[in-house]
């Protein structure tokens, strides 16, 4: 099962068109997403719950 910020992250990579699972810059595609979803995340949820499910996918 994948993780709230990676499903998001693939979503917006196949949205402009992407296969997520390419390599760019050495990692897969959907990974240069994640400075997007975050800040989306960090508004929605609060900085303490994001800050949690970050921590909790490590």
């Amino acid at each position: 099962m994948k993780a709230p910020r990676e499903k998001a992250a693939r979503a917006l990579c196949n949205l402009d068109g992407h296969p997520p699972d390419i390599q760019f810059e050495g990692y897969p595609m959907w990974k240069s997403y994640l400075p997007q979803v975050d800040a989306v995340l960090r508004v929605a949820l609060g900085s303490e719950a994001w800050q949690a499910m970050v921590e909790a996918e490590r």
